[in-house]
Order: structure tokens, then C-alpha cells, then sequence
């Protein structure tokens, strides 16, 4: 089956937003990598070496290290995002023919994140896309569950109406693909072409690429959903 027989039957489009709408050189994360240090650091009174180690630890404990300073040490998660995602997004370059190409998909168009709607909106005014999609789904609408937990993808469903049979997720990581598949979502690998990001990242990036639970893979966004306009 080509590709685009393959999305006939779909309504929904629900995209990750960091590393998938825009390529991973532009290393956001290495500036909300920065500020997360510095967050820890004032929040629990620890020098930069402490504060990196829990950042790290909490990552692969609790999914996201804000889900672990909540478990932990009940950090307010609104300062802690508000905080983290305030930084520079001018190194995303504008892409209005990613725009167009989303634009013209049938049916709804949904960021679903683990970062928050203020990030969202930053990245996607700079991308000059936020025009195309109905609705960002964050953090905070999951209840601070992040993907790849299932709950964060169940509260998902419920709050933004879609049916998961007619709908496709387009993500960066491919464990984050698994709970999408099961629901019956197709899924889309958006598959790092370079070697931006961490080296945790380029591992995660990678790792389960191969597995069943990935429909489809591409290293270009843009032309792939070029290539299923009908």
C-alpha cells in the first residue's frame, strides 16, 4: 500500500511539536537544557553538578524531569515551565511551505506536546504555521503525564474529541509512537536527518525506529505530506 492509500481514512493529524515541526540543529533543548539547571539549582539550593545529575535522574525515573521535582520535592510546575521555556526561538527558520503542506491535509490539525502552550505558540509563530492547526494540547491539559505514559495519550483523546482509528501521529521519538499504535492511531516516525541534540537524544531519536508499532518513516516532514495531498 503507498503511503498515501494508506491515510485515506484519516481525520485527524496530531503532531509532536520540538524536533518533528522543526529539525533538531535549531537545539532548542540545549537552551531549555540551561535553564532547567538553573531552575533546580535555586529551587532545591544545590551547585550546578547536583542540580544536572537530578535533571538526568529525574528524566529517566519520572519521564520528564518536571514529573519527578513534583513527585519528589512538590515543585509548582506553572513556575517551572514558565521559567524553562523562556528562551530564544529565533534559530527556528520560518517554513511556510510546511505550513501549506499541513494546511492542506482534510480534517483537524492538533500539536500534541510535552512542552507547554506558551512554547507551542512561540515555536510555531516563528515556524509562521500557527495558522494551520486547531488546537495545542500540553503538559498541563495531561495532567503533567507526559508521553510516552498512556495516560497522557488517553487524556488526549478524551479532551480533544478525536477518534484514534481515523487519526495519525507524526513524532521524533519512536517510543512515543507505541500507545498511538495501539489505539489505532497510524504513526509516522519523523526521523532525525542530522546530528542535532544531545547524545540522549540522538539515542532516544533512534531507538524502536524498526519496531511494528512504526507505520512509516521519513527524515522530510514537508515532502511526506506532500505526498499524500488528494
Amino acid at each position: 500500500m503507498t503511503p498515501a492509500a494508506d491515510f485515506e481514512h484519516v481525520e485527524h493529524w496530531v503532531f509532536d511539536l520540538d524536533n518533528t515541526l522543526y529539525p533538531p540543529e535549531c537545539d532548542l533543548f540545549a537552551q531549555i537544557d540551561v535553564k532547567m539547571c538553573e531552575f533546580i539549582m535555586r529551587a532545591l539550593d544545590v551547585d550546578a553538578i547536583e542540580a544536572k545529575r537530578v535533571q538526568k535522574d529525574f528524566y529517566v525515573e519520572h519521564g520528564t524531569t518536571l514529573a519527578g521535582l513534583m513527585a519528589v520535592h512538590e515543585i509548582e510546575p506553572a513556575h517551572f515551565l514558565a521559567h524553562v521555556h523562556d528562551i530564544d526561538v529565533s534559530v527556528v527558520a520560518p517554513d511556510e511551505a510546511l505550513g501549506r503542506a499541513i494546511a492542506s491535509l482534510p480534517g483537524r490539525k492538533i500539536i500534541f506536546t510535552n512542552g507547554s502552550v506558551t512554547h507551542a505558540k512561540n515555536v510555531v509563530g516563528r515556524l509562521g504555521i500557527a495558522h494551520v492547526f486547531d488546537g495545542i494540547h500540553d503538559i498541563v491539559s495531561t495532567g503533567y503525564k507526559p508521553k510516552p505514559m498512556r495516560e497522557a495519550y488517553e487524556r488526549f483523546v478524551q479532551q480533544s474529541g478525536i477518534a484514534p482509528e481515523r487519526a495519525a501521529m507524526f513524532e521524533d521519538i519512536p517510543r512515543n509512537l507505541e500507545v498511538p499504535h495501539d489505539l489505532g492511531m497510524k504513526t509516522v516516525w519523523v526521523r532525525p536527518a542530522g546530528e542535532g541534540g544531545t547524545e540522549r537524544y540522538q539515542r532516544l531519536s533512534h531507538e524502536g525506529g524498526e519496531a511494528p508499532h512504526v507505520h512509516h518513516a521519513t527524515d522530510d516532514l514537508r515532502t511526506f505530506l506532500e505526498s499524500l495531498a488528494r
